[in-house]
């Protein structure tokens, strides 16, 4: 049964009008105690990947538990179904368990921390924020494995508990979580900065609920996701035909040699809304590729890549959540069944935004972009020193940026909202490490009248012995163009031993040893080229050329010859002529190959990696629900 809020003050909220200024500001103060969570946090925290990446996602709710405004937001409802006790004051609430929340996150090393808003002894309002810890236990550091077959083998799972009760830390159960991790004091600190971080969020609307009464503070919420969905509403009229379109993209492996899984989907319209139906996609993995995809959280997913591409002025919220319907069938690769293990969900997570793209394009080709969301790709590096103390590294890569119909694609750039690099004079002073190289890769990116971002190449100097672990995707599959754009290149990993020898490795692995002096070369792919390359200003070609983002050979794939450091008219324009004509009519599409086998077939001798064999479905059953197990 869902949580029961128990509250001393029973009065309900009077719904009022409330005028646009006031709506106003009150939205402005609500935004700025989002960011304020953020500062908190990253002054406070002590992992790297919230510090320095801001992996965290942090959200103020109406009190019914819809976002307002924040980043990543859907936690509280898939929450509030999965915990059957009761919310109180004083409460702060934790758990890291996708299966016990109904995926409102969606592995185990995301802390999930709730916290109720209360004033004069009623609830409202709701502060919560998630971070990714660096490990959470589990058979491998960093928590992340690649082979597992269940759940049970990645870490500690913390299902929906109270961790604050009335104000009082629960000191033993946090000691018994923190005592399953490699860095507790990491995740201690962590911890701890994202409490502050909730605290700070409910005395701002507090505050803020004061200042205007609260009936008003109720009253503007309502108005910011009810404008919220009017805005959507017409977004969805215009851009979301009732005609249905397909489309299907591959995660290229699941890290034991089998692959690629589909995941296909179908989008119209009926009316006002907006349906998805997941219909064709894979089985679940045998592996830790599953992503146990909340419905509501693929609602956000869509709305924030709809407002992005067509309208970015609309506030982000949850208010149109009513407006789509999501159809995602059980035991496949986007809805798991426990125990399935769910560590490497990433690579699924990145790909939706891909599909999302391709889908919303084909109604709409003038918005279309390219793929390169791709993946999120992870390099872990962990050992003793030469001290006899533990080091442990975790990081997230970027890939190149997909061309878009109004400009290139960024190089090397975060498509997560407010992500940035770990700065590289931050991992030589903490880690036994150097950077050796962080550069763009020259040609990488997709050739379009709009160029695909290039991918980056970081070479790790490794200072001392351990094992390193790489999560990451797209080396089998390219990140496709649209509108005659071409795709982007691929990711990938090579070693480069101290002894002068060399190997490739595969794009998901663990426990690969290194040595002092061995160089890790990781390079990740480009984002697809958006539009005709042979439409693209000569002058911006000899632009990139000149500022080694694409070589003179690949500058003809746009058709420009360029001499003595000068574009050649008279040979571009006939090169243009003789390549227009030779390639007919540009594609909507351009994936890099015409069928997965036919690339399977060319596998080896593009990547000198073997093929994935395809994939073997174990039967899926339901587990019988249990106290042990938890249900969903």
């Amino acid at each position: 049964m869902p949580a029961t809020i128990v509250q001393r003050n029973k009065k309900p909220f009077r719904k009022i009008k409330v005028d646009s200024v006031t709506i106003d500001i009150i939205e402005s103060a609500l935004r700025n105690a989002r960011f304020e969570m953020d500062t908190v946090l990253f002054r406070t925290a002590m992992s790297p990947g919230i510090r320095e990446q801001h992996d965290e996602f942090p959200l103020i709710a109406n009190l019914d538990g819809k976002m307002v405004v924040g980043q990543f937001g859907s936690f509280i409802h898939g929450f509030m179904q999965g915990y059957d006790g009761t919310v109180e004051e004083g409460d702060v609430f934790l758990t890291n368990d996708p299966y016990s929340c109904n995926g409102a996150i969606s592995h185990i090393n995301d802390w999930l921390l709730l916290m109720p808003v209360f004033k004069d002894g009623r609830v409202i309002a709701w502060a919560a924020m998630f971070g990714h810890m660096t490990d959470v236990g589990g058979k491998v550091p960093g928590s992340l494995p690649t082979d597992a077959r269940t759940f049970f083998e990645e870490g500690v799972a913390v299902p929906p508990v109270k961790i604050i009760r009335g104000g009082k830390l629960q000191d033993d159960l946090l000691k018994v979580i923190l005592h399953n991790c490699r860095l507790p004091t990491w995740n201690f600190s962590d911890f701890h900065a994202i409490v502050a971080a909730l605290r700070t969020a409910a005395i701002r609307c507090v505050e803020i609920s004061r200042r205007f009464g609260d009936d008003v503070f109720y009253s503007a919420m309502d108005a910011m996701l009810e404008r919220n969905k009017r805005a959507m509403r017409e977004l969805i009229r215009r851009t979301v035909p009732e005609t249905k379109q397909y489309f299907e993209d591959y995660v290229c492996d699941d890290g034991v040699n089998m692959g690629p899984y589909k995941i296909a989907c179908t989008m119209w319209r009926e009316g006002d809304k907006c349906i998805f139906d997941f219909a064709g996609t894979d089985p679940q993995s045998i592996s830790s590729i599953n992503f146990l995809l909340n419905e509501e959280m693929f609602k956000m997913f869509a709305g924030v890549y709809m407002i992005m591409v067509f309208d970015p002025q609309i506030l982000f919220n949850d208010g149109f959540y009513d407006l789509m319907e999501v159809r995602i069938p059980e035991g496949t690769l986007l809805k798991p069944l426990k125990p399935a293990a769910l560590s490497c969900r990433t690579h699924a997570l990145g790909r939706i935004f891909d599909v999302l793209g391709g889908l919303l394009g084909q109604g709409n080709p003038a918005f279309m972009c390219a793929a390169g969301f791709s993946d999120s790709p992870h390099f872990m590096y962990s050992g003793y020193n030469k001290d006899g103390e533990w080091y442990q590294l975790y990081q997230i890569g970027f890939g190149g940026i997909p061309g878009k119909p109004f400009g290139d694609g960024p190089d090397g750039h975060s498509l997560w909202p407010s992500f940035t690099n770990v700065p590289n004079e931050f991992l030589e002073s903490y880690f036994p490490l150097r950077i050796d190289t962080y550069e763009t890769i020259t040609d990488s990116g997709g050739p379009g009248k709009f160029r695909g971002g290039n991918g980056i190449r970081i070479g790790y100097h490794f200072l001392e012995p351990g094992e390193i672990s790489i999560h990451d995707d797209r080396w089998l599959t390219y990140p496709w163009g649209v509108n005659g754009g071409l795709p982007g290149a691929r990711s990938r990993k090579r070693l480069q031993r101290k002894n002068g020898s060399e190997e490739l490795l595969p794009s998901k692995t663990d426990r690969v040893k290194v040595e002092v002096g061995d160089l890790l070369l990781y390079e990740t792919w480009g984002g697809g080229g958006c539009g005709d390359p042979l439409e693209r200003d000569s002058a911006l070609v000899l632009f990139d050329v000149e500022a080694g983002l694409v070589s003179e050979a690949g500058a003809r794939r746009y058709g420009v010859v360029i001499r003595n450091d000068r574009v050649d008219s008279a040979a571009t324009a006939e090169l243009r002529a003789r390549m227009a004509k030779e390639r007919g009519k540009a594609p909507l599409f351009d994936r890099g190959f015409a069928n997965i086998d036919e690339l399977k077939s060319r596998c080896l001798s593009e990547t000198g990696l073997p093929p994935p064999e395809a994939p073997r479905f174990s039967p899926v059953r339901r587990a019988r629900p249990s106290l042990a197990q938890g249900t969903r």
